[in-house]
């Protein structure tokens, strides 16, 4: 649990390797507990409660995608710090990640609890959720600090190079929101507030248990509250740093209402196709966001040490070893796609179309390898601007353009399914030729100096 990894020596395969799996088990264990979440509203409520947690659901995905996003702020400067050896910037982040937690949780609380009833009116929330949506609102809105103080301490951890300690924390926590929502919904009959108090405590269990770590601290250093204070260049950083990778985040998470919409006119069992779509691609798409966790971590390591020629390896290393598992797993996919979709719906039309989609996505999702490792590369490096104009311009307004085109003339799902790799290779493209330039690098040379 306190062992941490300096990326900077040993065996590059080996390192990754042993650093995305614990990763790909906190994003499994994520989704685990959120399906538990929806089982109980839909068992337990009823339809109206599973109607005002979807309501609310656009908002929470957008909070929890921003947040994280922000956090790699906090984690490009810790990483580089540690790979610079520098004791002192290290210190300044760790005394920093409390109170501006605190202070941008607090704001954000008060918003959202204040304008919980017009954001639902904005989104059209149906009068028969509306009450409950608002309700679920307030209460999550509660949980905000402690959510962003373990995206930003979480972070930390992840950045000395440790990701089974977060891991271990999300499995606590997730175990914790089962049994939480048993208690409020089962035992005490506290219908949708019920999930918004476990997903309180969930939060703050996670939260505590992060910053215990950091109390007991390691070779970096120690978490010390009576030290705790907001340094000004490190929130100048973290600002700078990670609000373009919030933003991003965000802004895809907006720009899928596109998409959702279009998938709706279709039907029923459209929609139904994709909701599904979505969890079948989850054995492709959640271990190519921990190889792009890990080569962030590896190359924020890497760049506090001025280790260019390292950090250029570690690169091709994490891409072949992310090509190869997607080649794999999609080709398995594709192969028990069928039975695949029927785990989740046994309707014939639903699985056609679930079909239609995985025959033109996932041939191409190797292309997603290759955007997130060189993209999560670049923000390690400290430069998160040039990703976040490159991925917005390609996924979110290419994407949007292609949507309503090919919408426009051809029927049925494949054209909004052909979105999604042409969107890819644009960005791909984009980002390569970026990566390429050695834009990312400069600088390096003071960093570790």
């Amino acid at each position: 649990m306190r062992k941490t990894m300096d990326f900077t020596e040993g065996s590059i395969s080996s390192q990754i390797i042993r650093f995305a799996l614990p990763l790909f088990a906190t994003s499994l264990i994520q989704q685990l507990y959120n399906t538990v979440d929806l089982l109980y509203v839909g068992n337990a409520v009823g339809k109206v409660g599973t109607a005002a947690v979807g309501a609310s659901s656009l908002l929470t995905t957008c909070l929890v995608g921003f947040f994280g996003g922000v956090s790699v702020g906090m984690s490009v400067i810790t990483a580089k710090a540690i790979g610079a050896r520098d004791a002192e910037k290290f210190r300044r982040a760790l005394q920093t990640a409390l109170p501006l937690s605190a202070l941008v949780g607090l704001i954000i609380m008060l918003a959202g609890i204040i304008g919980a009833p017009v954001f639902m009116r904005w989104i059209r929330t149906p009068e028969a959720a509306f009450e409950q949506s608002v309700l679920y609102l307030r209460i999550y809105f509660l949980s905000i600090i402690p959510l962003i103080t373990y995206n930003m301490c979480s972070g930390i951890i992840r950045a000395m190079g440790n990701s089974r300690a977060p891991m271990i924390m999300q499995l606590i926590g997730g175990l914790t929101n089962v049994a939480a929502d048993g208690v409020f919904i089962l035992l005490f009959e506290n219908d949708v507030a019920g999930v918004a108090w476990a997903t309180m405590l969930t939060q703050t269990v996670s939260a505590l248990l992060a910053v215990r770590w950091l109390m007991k601290g390691t070779e970096h250093g120690q978490l010390r509250l009576s030290e705790s204070r907001l340094h000004g260049d490190v929130v100048r950083e973290v600002v700078r740093l990670g609000v373009p990778a919030g933003l991003q985040t965000l802004v895809i998470a907006l720009s899928n209402v596109f998409v959702q919409a279009k998938v709706n006119l279709l039907g029923v069992d459209a929609t139904a196709a994709f909701a599904t779509y979505l969890k079948v691609e989850l054995p492709n798409y959640l271990p190519i966001v921990a190889f792009g966790q890990t080569i962030m971590t590896f190359t924020g390591q890497n760049i506090g040490a001025g280790r260019l020629d390292r950090i250029r390896k570690g690169v091709k290393v994490c891409m072949a070893i992310g090509i190869c598992y997607v080649l794999i797993s999609s080709t398995l996919l594709q192969v028990f796609g069928r039975q695949a979709f029927g785990l989740f719906d046994k309707n014939p039309k639903v699985i056609e179309y679930g079909l239609q989609m995985i025959r033109i996505t996932f041939p191409f999702y190797f292309l997603y390898v290759i955007l997130e490792v060189l993209a999560d590369a670049v923000r390690g490096a400290g430069k998160t601007m040039p990703p976040m104009l490159i991925i917005m311009a390609n996924i979110c307004v290419l994407r949007t353009v292609l949507l309503f085109t090919l919408t426009s003339f051809m029927d049925g799902i494949k054209p909004i399914a052909i979105t999604y790799p042409s969107a890819w290779l644009a960005t791909v493209i984009c980002i390569t030729i970026y990566w390429l330039r050695g834009t990312w690098a400069k600088g390096a040379d003071r960093i570790s100096a």
